[in-house]
């Protein structure tokens, strides 16, 4: 029995659109069409199946997906979108806040074993960034993830956190 007779046909989701997109990116980047990646991989990916993956219509298998990232040389996990789904509850259910603004200042102020985590994670983004101004650094929502960490708190009171511990300062206030 063939494999692609396995696959389940899913209703179509948001993520498995992404998913589809992604693998279509990385198809258009290796400079193959559909009936190319056919005929180059001994008829294992149906130029209608992949196109199938490709507009998210059909769910493909962890294990096709591995050896579709063996085909294209790509490692597995770049064959996923960058933005994965989230939880609900979890930080996209609570809407864009805004920038979030550390005041370097009051860090430095600021004591104990989270303090120190936390001064040398802004250190840390400060470097990569060349950003020595030295009293605010505008953080990203990706870094927010390492700050609820150090936090210790879930990502979506993260900058809740940052404002009851006198961290964060409020746009005006720069």
């Amino acid at each position: 029995m063939s494999t692609e007779n396995v696959e389940v046909e899913l209703e179509v989701t948001p993520y498995g659109r992404k998913v589809g997109e992604r693998l279509r990116g990385i198809r258009r980047q290796k400079g193959m069409s559909l009936q190319e990646v056919e005929a180059s991989s001994t008829h294992e990916f149906k130029a209608s199946v992949l196109g199938a993956y490709e507009r998210g219509e059909r769910a493909i298998s962890v294990p096709r997906l591995e050896r579709l990232a063996r085909f294209y040389n790509v490692p597995v996990d770049q064959m996923l979108p960058l933005e994965r789904p989230r939880p609900e509850g979890a930080v996209g259910d609570i809407g864009y806040v805004g920038p979030v603004t550390v005041d370097l200042e009051k860090l430095d102020d600021y004591g104990g074993t989270e303090a120190d985590l936390l001064q040398r994670f802004v250190r840390m983004i400060q470097v990569q960034r060349q950003d020595f101004n030295g009293r605010m650094l505008t953080v990203r929502a990706s870094d927010l993830v390492a700050i609820a960490t150090i936090l210790d708190c879930p990502l979506d009171q993260s900058t809740r956190r940052l404002q009851e511990l006198g961290l964060r300062l409020e746009v005006g206030q720069e």
